[in-house]
């Protein structure tokens, strides 16, 4: 596939990841949201299943590690979309994972950054102080959240978008190699997104026990779809890492964090929208600047 229909692809894929977070985001309870979605996303890939096989087993390993680190990603983004605004919370998750990566390089391991990476890194740290302190409207996850605890603030979801940026990282290392060590790549496309869907599902299903019907029945249908956009999404985004380097691939995907501001700021009337969408800018020309320097 040549350079062009490549970008097309992940910059559908981004705009579909973006969406696929909004709809959670607007759900009332986000964790039942994003069970939906992670469980839409695993049975879309079941059909799918008997046909392609399992991968290599040398993929194995990277397969058990991504789940784990899947389900502590979902647990972490239910949390900063109970306490913070889309476009608040979704660059800041997306963004911090490279800016995390350069400063440990730079501090742990003494690797210096080029002149470029170093813009990058600024841009992306200015985006990221800007975010979090725009303020917040987030609702707090109301009666439904994970556990009993303390209101809504701002610093908590912007420390919980941090974390959540932690785990993209990790996953999206480990999805990387498992990828390239399966064989045939729809084979890991398939079951590491099947195999997500479980671990979430009960959880939500145990929380939700005694009212799974009034819990799941309302938003099954927009859950499910944002499931088939959440698959198609990260398909593409796993296929292209066979096409093109990873950091390539992930620097185009961080274009999503302005589709993340401006559908915030023109769908969900999130406040601060013109200063978010230019944070998010920041945000995502840093990640680029990073990740292809």
């Amino acid at each position: 596939m040549d350079d062009r229909a490549l970008t097309a692809l992940l910059l559908l894929a981004a705009l579909l990841h973006a969406t696929w977070n909004a709809l959670v985001k607007a759900g009332a309870d986000k964790l039942v949201m994003q069970a939906l979605v992670i469980g839409g996303a695993g049975g879309c890939m079941a059909l799918l299943a008997p046909f392609v096989g399992f991968p290599e087993r040398a993929a194995w390993p990277w397969l058990a590690l991504s789940v784990l680190l899947h389900l502590t990603y979902n647990v972490s983004l239910v949390r900063a979309y109970q306490r913070g605004d889309l476009s608040q919370v979704y660059p800041i998750a997306r963004g911090a994972a490279p800016a995390f990566v350069a400063l440990g390089a730079w501090l742990a391991l003494g690797e210096a950054l080029s002149a470029r990476e170093l813009a990058g890194l600024a841009a992306l740290s200015l985006g990221i102080a800007s975010l979090a302190f725009a303020g917040n409207g987030g609702d707090g996850g109301g009666a439904k959240a994970l556990a009993p605890r303390a209101p809504a603030q701002g610093g908590s979801a912007v420390a919980w978008s941090l974390l959540t940026a932690a785990w993209i990282g990790a996953y999206s290392v480990a999805d990387g190699a498992g990828v390239r060590l399966a064989g045939e790549p729809l084979r890991y496309i398939v079951w590491i997104t099947v195999l997500d869907a479980a671990p979430l599902l009960a959880i939500a299903l145990w929380l939700r026990r005694g009212r799974i019907a009034a819990s799941f029945g309302p938003v099954l249908g927009r859950g499910l779809l944002a499931g088939a956009l959440s698959a198609l999404a990260y398909a593409i985004v796993l296929w292209a890492m066979t096409q093109a380097r990873i950091a390539h691939v992930a620097a185009l995907r961080e274009t999503s964090v302005i589709a993340v501001a401006v559908i915030g700021t023109l769908w969900l009337g999130e406040p601060f929208g013109r200063r978010r969408i230019l944070a998010a800018a920041l945000v995502a020309a840093g990640a680029i600047f990073l990740r292809t320097g």
